[in-house]
């Protein structure tokens, strides 16, 4: 079972969206587990201190390595077989192939900054996985928390209705997905396209490349410098 674990400020913000729709019914029947930790139990002082003034200046405060190492020791013993994720701008990009193998694993341990972020001795110390989910700046990692919990928990077995629901979407084929069409035929003086309803299933397929490709180049020609040079290293 997939089980994670959220150190945070703000326990309250959980499971928040996730204990709604799919991640929501897939928490109440077992299929994952999620438990929210109150990093301050471990602050210092009567006030439960977490964090401190930057060392060599600077504005804002920051996590304190000590606090931060105490919570994520309580949190999970040295041989929890869990990656340690830390969320964090300055974090490698959350891509759909990191959250498949995340899926497919036992679950996280993920550690929500705050402030101007966290002593960087305890990222070394606990050997912690920075994760950015954009380049733009969120108050917490919370945020980001949720989306990353998200991405994993719809991939989990028994969540999603049809096992197809999730192998065609954006970022699975390494494009971006193509364009999607229901009743009624006609909207507004927008059509449904002749080739869907067709029922020729080769046609159909082709038609969904071709605007997946049209679109990918169009709103993210970085994905096409990445598939170019997968289809090359292919090749060699």
């Amino acid at each position: 079972m997939f089980r994670a674990t959220v150190l945070t400020l703000f326990p309250e913000m959980f499971p928040g969206p996730l204990g709604l729709s799919l991640a929501g019914d897939a928490l109440a029947r077992g299929v994952w587990a999620l438990e929210a930790r109150q990093i301050r139990e471990h602050g210092l002082g009567r006030h439960r201190a977490v964090d401190d003034t930057p060392a060599g200046g600077g504005a804002g405060m920051v996590m304190r390595a000590d606090v931060l190492a105490a919570a994520l020791d309580a949190a999970a013993p040295p041989d929890d077989p869990r990656p340690r994720l830390l969320t964090s701008p300055r974090g490698r990009p959350l891509t759909q192939a990191r959250v498949r193998a995340l899926a497919g694993g036992p679950g996280a341990i993920i550690l929500c900054a705050r402030f101007e972020g966290v002593d960087e001795r305890v990222i070394e110390a606990r050997n912690l996985e920075e994760v950015s989910i954009g380049d733009y700046i969120l108050s917490g990692g919370e945020i980001a928390a949720l989306a990353l919990l998200d991405a994993c928990v719809r991939l989990q077995p028994g969540v999603m209705g049809a096992d197809a629901s999730g192998v065609e979407e954006s970022f699975e084929t390494g494009l971006l997905e193509y364009p999607h069409y229901t009743r009624p035929r006609s909207f507004e003086g927008f059509e449904t396209p002749d080739v869907l309803l067709s029922g020729d299933h080769a046609k159909i397929a082709k038609w969904r490349h071709e605007q997946a490709l049209a679109l990918t180049r169009a709103r993210r020609p970085d994905l096409m410098d990445f598939i170019a040079g997968k289809e090359t290293k292919r090749l060699l």
